[in-house]
């Protein structure tokens, strides 16, 4: 592709693109899917988590990615050890060119220092099946990962950088994280919020010179839970979330704002079981 045509591209391109690291965050500080355990695991210390989730926008990283989509997960844990698979099916407002659907393995282990205090590597690989490569989109990226959660008062606050090997950039975030209790309800509010910086220099595949893109983002939401069964709980979950001063660059070309940085409210509904 020459590079004039793609700079032209470019402005068109950055409704989808940024899906080449698209995880929702809708209602949860960790950016990386996770699924919410229904139940205690098994005495074996094993279980399996499936959780079948349907959100209003699809958003990630305080970019809109997508209209209403579904987002089905399903994540195994046994002890510190938490393995599973992510995925989004958008279901209005796609992109054409973008990843759909989007299929994203992920793990991590925490390393436990003490009651209050853990370690937390893990990784995200990002994969999607359709993307058009000719229109600078990865087919996958692969993003490790390094956490550190600390719990005082009932907060836990949880500091973490990435490290995208293919779109070569990192990612700097501080989550908080506060359940208020709901005794009365048998239930309770699940208070979240993030603050996150990143810049990437090969943000489109093929492209010379390189491509950067760099912003900022945050997000609030609460979640209130219901325990349906033992094993089975219902979550419904509000967040906002924003990106700003996020602009995409190629070369000695003028920068230009990304046009999915956008302030949006998403809706969550999600129905974790345990087995």
């Amino acid at each position: 592709m020459q590079n004039k045509l793609l700079f032209v591209l470019l402005s068109a391109l950055s409704v989808g693109l940024l899906s080449s690291q698209a995880q929702t965050a809708a209602t949860t500080p960790a950016p990386a899917p996770a699924a919410t355990a229904a139940a205690a695991p098994a005495a074996s210390g094993a279980s399996w988590v499936f959780t079948p989730a349907v959100v209003s926008q699809y958003m990630f990283r305080g970019t809109r990615l997508g209209g209403p989509s579904f987002e089905p997960s399903v994540e195994f844990d046994s002890g510190n050890l938490a393995l599973g698979i992510w995925s989004n099916f958008p279901l209005k407002d796609k992109v054409p060119g973008q990843s759909d659907p989007e299929i994203d393995p992920y793990g991590s282990y925490k390393f436990v220092i003490s009651d209050a205090f853990n370690l937390q590597p893990g990784f995200t690989w990002y994969t999607y099946v359709n993307a058009d490569k000719n229109n600078g989109y990865y087919k996958s990226t692969f993003e490790p990962s390094l956490a550190v959660n600390y719990t005082v008062a009932g907060f836990t606050l949880t500091p973490k950088i990435y490290y995208d090997l293919v779109l070569k950039g990192p990612t700097a975030e501080l989550n908080a994280a506060y359940a208020l209790p709901l005794k009365e309800l048998g239930t309770e509010l699940d208070f979240a919020a993030t603050w996150g910086t990143f810049k990437w220099t090969s943000y489109a595949e093929n492209a010379s010179p390189d491509v950067k893109n760099w912003g900022d983002y945050w997000l609030v939401g609460v979640t209130l839970p219901f325990q349906v069964t033992t094993n089975s709980k219902l979550s419904i979950g509000l967040a906002a979330t924003e990106g700003r001063n996020n602009y995409i660059k190629q070369g000695t070309f003028p920068k230009f704002p990304n046009s999915t940085a956008v302030s949006r409210g998403v809706f969550t509904l999600s129905y974790a079981m345990t087995f």
